[in-house]
C-alpha cells in the first residue's frame, strides 16, 4: 500500500491486512486495515500506530511523506494491541517530544509496555493542542469501548479521528467511503457495531448527543478500521443512532442446532408460521453460521427463536456458545421463544427459555418439546409458535409506530 494524502499535508499511513479471519471470536472475512495518520503542520503529530507485525508497513508509508524522525508527538486515541502493538518500536525511533492519551490511556501503555519514563501529556474532554496553523481539540470516550478511548478532533479540517468508533472490518485498495458501495459500508459498519459497541449502546447514545451539543460541523470522519468517511459521514452518525437506540423491524431470526434433523424440521415449520404472519424471517444453523454473523442480522431484529435437541441434558454446545456470545452484548427490547427435541429427558427447551430470560427478552410461550421425530400435529405446534411470535413483533411494532 501507498500513502493517500486524505486533506491537505494530511495522510493516511497505515495498513491493511489483507487476511486475519478472526478478531477476538468475531469473524473477519473480509480482512480489516489498521489506520494511522500523519498530520503535518509546525508540529508533526502521529494519530495511532499499528499492529506489531504491520509496523514495517506503517514505517513504509511514513517515508513517502517525510522522515519519522521528524514527528513531534504521538496521538494515542486506544491502546488496545491492533492500535499500539508497534507503539514502543515507533518510541523508539521517533523520540517524541510528547505523548498525547487520556489518564486511563497512559494507565494502560504503562500496564502494557511497562514504561513509566515514556513522555506522557495526560488531556481530558475540551483540552487543545497546537500544531501551529492546526489545533486538536480531545474528547474522552471512556468505555467505547475500553476505558482509555478518546476521539481527536482537527479543528480547522473539521475532521474526528475517531478510534475505533465508526469503523469496521474491512481489506481495501480504496481508503474513502464514496469509493465503495454504501450498502456494503453500512452491513459491514452494522456487523462491527453488533458485535463490539452494542454492549454499550447506552454510552454511544449519550456520546452522540455530546459531539451534537459540540456543533462540530464534522466533515470527514477518519476510523482506526475500515474506510474514511468523507463522502457522507452524517450516514454512519445516522446508523449508529439507530443502532445504539436498539431499533428493531419486522424480523425474525430463527436460530438453531440439531442431531438427526428434527429440530431442523421443526424450525422450518416456526418459519412457516413468522411468515404466514408477514414477518421477515432468517433461518441461520449454528453449525453453519458465524456467532459475528448471527449477531449482525439480530442487529435489527426484533425477535429470535432457538431451537435446539437435547444432547446429555443440556443444550447442543455450538448453540450454548453462541447464547452465551448474545447475552454478552445485551440486546434490549427483543421478543423470544424457545423449541426442540428430544429422546429421553428433553431439557434444552427450559434451559433454552433460561437463557432467553437471563438476557432479558420475553418469553412468549413455554416452547415446544418433541420427542424423537416431529409428525403432522408436531409440526403445526411449532407454526402456531412461529405464529405467536409473529403477531407479538407486529404488536410491538404497531405499538411503537403509535409511539412515535
Amino acid at each position: 500500500m501507498t500513502a493517500v494524502e486524505i486533506k491537505k499535508d494530511i495522510h493516511w499511513v497505515g495498513a491493511v491486512d489483507w487476511n486475519v479471519r478472526d478478531f477476538h471470536g468475531y469473524s473477519t472475512e473480509r480482512g480489516t486495515t489498521y489506520n494511522a495518520y500523519l498530520i503535518k503542520d509546525e508540529k508533526v503529530a502521529l494519530v495511532d500506530t499499528v499492529k506489531h507485525d504491520f509496523k514495517s508497513d506503517l514505517l513504509h508509508n511514513i517515508h513517502q511523506v517525510m522522515e519519522p524522525s521528524k514527528i513531534d508527538y504521538i496521538i494515542v486515541n486506544h491502546v488496545e494491541l491492533d492500535h499500539s502493538g508497534s507503539l514502543p518500536e515507533m518510541i523508539e525511533l521517533i523520540q517524541p517530544e510528547k505523548i498525547f492519551c487520556t489518564a486511563n490511556g497512559k494507565r494502560a501503555m504503562i500496564s502494557h509496555f511497562h514504561r513509566e519514563d515514556w513522555p506522557f501529556e495526560v488531556v481530558k474532554t475540551g483540552d487543545e493542542i497546537s500544531l501551529g496553523n492546526r489545533t486538536v481539540r480531545f474528547i474522552e470516550t471512556k468505555m467505547l469501548h475500553w476505558p482509555d478511548s478518546m476521539f481527536s478532533y482537527l479543528l480547522e479540517d473539521k475532521i474526528l479521528f475517531s478510534s475505533d468508533a465508526f469503523g469496521q472490518h474491512l481489506a481495501s485498495s480504496q481508503r474513502f467511503d464514496d469509493q465503495l458501495p454504501m450498502d456494503e459500508l453500512i452491513t459491514n459498519a452494522g456487523k462491527y457495531f453488533a458485535n463490539i459497541l452494542l454492549v454499550f449502546s447506552p454510552l454511544v447514545q449519550k456520546l452522540l448527543a455530546q459531539v451534537g451539543e459540540m456543533d462540530l460541523g464534522i466533515e470527514m470522519i477518519a476510523p482506526d478500521h475500515g474506510p474514511i468517511w468523507r463522502g457522507q459521514p452524517g450516514k454512519i452518525i445516522e446508523a449508529y443512532d439507530r443502532w445504539s437506540g436498539q431499533e428493531t423491524k419486522n424480523k425474525a431470526l430463527v436460530v438453531y442446532d440439531t442431531m438427526w434433523k428434527s429440530t431442523e424440521k421443526m424450525a422450518k415449520s416456526v418459519c412457516t408460521g413468522l411468515e404466514r404472519e408477514g414477518v421477515e424471517v432468517r433461518l441461520m444453523s449454528a453449525r453453519l453460521c458465524h456467532r459475528s454473523d448471527i449477531m449482525a442480522e439480530m442487529l435489527d431484529a426484533k425477535a429470535i427463536i432457538v431451537g435446539s435437541a437435547t444432547l446429555n441434558n443440556n443444550i447442543m454446545p455450538r448453540l450454548a456458545d453462541i447464547l452465551t456470545y448474545v447475552k454478552g452484548l445485551r440486546p434490549k427490547g427483543r421478543i423470544g421463544a424457545s423449541f426442540g427435541s428430544y429422546g429421553w429427558s428433553g431439557e434444552a427447551v427450559k434451559q433454552l427459555n433460561g437463557f432467553l430470560d437471563e438476557m432479558g427478552i420475553e418469553v412468549v410461550g413455554d416452547g415446544v418439546r418433541i420427542k424423537n421425530v416431529p409428525e403432522h400435529e408436531g409440526y403445526q405446534k411449532c407454526v402456531e409458535l412461529g405464529a405467536a411470535v409473529g403477531r407479538a413483533v407486529r404488536g410491538s411494532e404497531q405499538l411503537t409506530a403509535e409511539e412515535a
